[in-house]
């Protein structure tokens, strides 16, 4: 039984989206703005602090932003105020070079895609598409559904229901429908987090493939650090309502702009150390830098950038290890405090061994939290 079922399962989890021909790069930095984002500011009633505390920033056409932060940072209340779901209590929004913070959500034209994927239970998949697609015919409104359908790789399921479909198929289905309407600008709240494991990676690549087919700029809200920096242009990481960092995925990674980004987007090793110009002194010693700077200062080293050896009278001891498959993650002990470890070696090394270490390349400087 638990084969049939798993049998079934995967022939509803096929076939894959058609996609017709590779998407479009973009390059970045191409692109006119389409969306500024001005000061947007939200307290609720009761509360001591801003849910959200003065967030700018831009979106270019056809580009795909990640909001990304820990629970209760402000993110998702960001994206209410953007597609016009909750009323700022200052800033503004502009779409297109028109002001639209008063407008409600029907007048600003965005696409959504929530958690929940919103789709109609007592509606089949082809009528849930074509659902938003008003000031057509029915036929024509089928047509333009079936057209979707195809895009997103479920031409043989429309009239299926919704509860006949696997999780990742609801999600393309849910996604069919907001490009149904062609919206220059779709809002992703979550629109991965209820699909397991692989099924998230293969589910967000798709989404990613089919934005870029249809050429709509988006906005993607999410707390999986991961998720952020493989599918956007930009990512945008938020701490308590304020808005800490914004940049390419490679530049915010490497160069992040304090302990809390830098934390945030990798378990990172945090040192203070005393800078001469391209090295500086830490408690595991001389390191390079790669920003020069002198005096006290604090460096970030992200646990890919170790390297751990087998040494009997290493400085360290290795306290945990976790198995990954593709790698593993060892914390490990080292004088006064403990440090994180990513190492691709295929053969583990023992818990409670002595190990000695070095870091490899340059480590960034980082400001202590504000």
């Amino acid at each position: 039984m638990a084969d049939g079922t798993a049998r079934r399962e995967k022939a509803l989890d096929d076939p894959p989206p058609r996609l017709l021909g590779p998407p479009p790069l973009l390059p970045r930095g191409a692109g006119r703005t389409l969306l500024a984002v001005e000061g947007l500011t939200r307290r609720f009633p009761g509360a001591g602090l801003s849910a959200v505390n003065g967030v700018s920033l831009s979106l270019r056409e056809g580009e795909l932003l990640a909001l990304v932060g820990p629970s209760g940072c402000g993110k998702t209340t960001t994206l209410r105020m953007i597609g016009g779901f909750e009323p700022p209590d200052s800033g503004r929004v502009v779409f297109d070079g028109r002001d639209v913070t008063a407008d409600p959500p029907e007048r600003r034209g965005f696409g959504f895609v929530f958690q929940d994927y919103a789709l109609f239970p007592h509606l089949s998949v082809l009528d849930n598409v074509r659902f938003g697609l008003r000031g057509l015919s029915r036929a024509a409104g089928r047509a333009r559904a079936a057209e979707m359908l195809a895009l997103v790789g479920l031409s043989d399921h429309g009239k299926r229901m919704p509860h006949a479909l696997s999780g990742g198929q609801q999600q393309r289905v849910a996604l069919a429908r907001t490009l149904a309407t062609e919206p220059r600008l779709v809002l992703l709240d979550e629109p991965f987090s209820n699909l397991d494991a692989a099924r998230r990676v293969e589910t967000r690549q798709e989404v990613r493939s089919l934005l870029r087919q249809a050429g709509s700029a988006a906005i993607l809200v999410t707390h999986d650090q991961e998720e952020a920096l493989a599918l956007a242009d930009r990512v945008a990481v938020m701490e308590a309502g304020r808005l800490a960092q914004i940049g390419a995925p490679d530049t915010v990674y490497r160069n992040p702009c304090d302990c809390f980004v830098a934390s945030f987007l990798s378990r990172a090793t945090i040192l203070p150390g005393e800078a001469r110009g391209r090295v500086v002194e830490t408690p595991i010693g001389a390191l390079a830098l790669a920003q020069p700077a002198f005096g006290p200062i604090r460096v970030a080293i992200r646990p890919e950038q170790i390297a751990l050896a087998l040494d009997g009278h290493g400085s360290g001891r290795i306290l945990a290890r976790e198995y990954r498959g593709h790698d593993q993650f060892y914390q490990v002990r080292l004088r006064d405090r403990t440090v994180g470890v990513i190492s691709a070696e295929p053969e583990p090394l023992p818990v409670g061994v002595r190990v000695s270490i070095a870091v490899r390349g340059a480590v960034s400087r980082v400001a202590d939290d504000r």
